[in-house]
């Protein structure tokens, strides 16, 4: 099988290329390294290539900007994939409103490139496309909350689950990043319905795992864990620090890939997250990672928060699990609490 992955050096884009490269498949990368340019050094994904190209058998990396639609299309009419995991994208919610047309051509132009060229050269194609819960804006604020000492909750037992895929994306604030986010969120699924191509849309809650270049804009535990380890102080903006997000470990998400190109629906959306047992506030974080490391976390707090942002997400995985009942979570959150803590450790020793 050949599989294509976008944003390979990612924290995603690196789980899948090794997940299957392991299987035996040839894997080809697609990574231009833009993190370092959206984020600066810290954003750079070179080591995790290096990662990649020393402990895999069958994977090739190529240099290119998903934008550049000759290169994309020359790569797919030489190749002829089976699956594509498509994880490359602008990934920021608040630097988003920064570089608004680089934003919106990487994520909603890159990826109809991408879905065109699946299109005509690879038709028969399992297509994954890696979409966000910011397409929901801030509508998932308007569920009523209980506020309890370190966190959000839900305050009816109907949202015990959490957010489902009927909730609305539009009508609501999303930041640049969520709207373009929603573009190609929308344009996936319409290759899926209309042209009845095998496109499923995945929307990720916090993705998550020791692959991960966290910034403090984007990839909120991979960064705690970096500033609270190496003894610097972490923002917190808004809500006291009891905003929710659940968490999933990028094996489990690759998994959730699989279980949908086994069975592919055309044109299907699935929230994918680590659901209510892995959910977790900032104020619980710090407490689970001080129990880890011994050293108290450092932090300030911004009154201001981001704009658009959730105040509790918890991702129903009702649907997903409904559709593929033999997926299910296998990192809980001790387990990548515990991975990350260790890989950034050895990483700065």
């Amino acid at each position: 099988m050949k599989v294509l992955v976008t944003g390979s050096s990612g924290l995603i884009g690196s789980e899948a290329v090794e997940y299957y490269d392991h299987e035996g498949c040839q894997v080809f990368g697609v990574d231009n390294n833009m993190r370092a340019e959206f984020f600066g050094a810290q954003g750079d994904t070179l080591w995790n290539l290096s990662r990649l190209k020393e402990g895999t058998q069958n994977f090739s990396h190529h240099s290119i900007d998903i934008r550049d639609r000759q290169s994309i299309f020359e790569l797919f009419e030489a190749e002829k994939f089976d699956l594509i995991i498509h994880c490359a994208a602008q990934p920021s919610h608040d630097k988003a409103c920064q570089i608004p047309l680089l934003d919106f051509e990487v994520n909603a132009l890159g990826t109809v490139n991408l879905l065109e060229a699946t299109r005509q050269f690879s038709p028969e194609a399992v297509f994954i496309h890696m979409s966000t819960n910011k397409v929901y804006g801030d509508a998932p604020n308007e569920v009523p909350r209980i506020e309890l000492e370190k966190r959000y909750d839900y305050a009816n037992p109907e949202d015990h689950n959490g957010i489902p895929e009927t909730c609305r994306v539009d009508r609501c604030l999303h930041s640049l990043f969520g709207a373009s986010k929603a573009a190609a969120d929308i344009v996936a699924q319409e290759y899926g319905r209309y042209f009845g191509m095998k496109v499923g849309i995945f929307r990720g809650g916090c993705l998550t795992g020791p692959s991960h270049s966290g910034v403090e804009l984007h990839g909120f535990l991979s960064y705690l864990v970096k500033v609270a380890v190496s003894g610097r102080t972490y923002k917190v903006f808004g809500y006291q620090g009891k905003q929710v997000r659940d968490n999933i470990h990028s094996y489990d998400v690759i998994q959730a890939f699989e279980a949908y190109r086994k069975n592919p629906r055309p044109g299907e959306v699935y929230n994918l997250g680590g659901g209510r047992d892995n959910s977790v506030s900032v104020l619980e974080a710090f407490d689970r990672v001080e129990a880890i490391t011994g050293q108290k976390v450092q932090w300030e707090y911004v009154e201001t928060n981001r704009i658009g942002d959730h105040l509790c997400y918890i991702s129903d995985l009702s649907k997903l699990k409904s559709h593929f009942p033999d997926w299910g979570i296998t990192r809980s959150l001790d387990n990548i609490f515990q991975e990350i803590v260790e890989a950034e450790q050895s990483r700065q020793n």
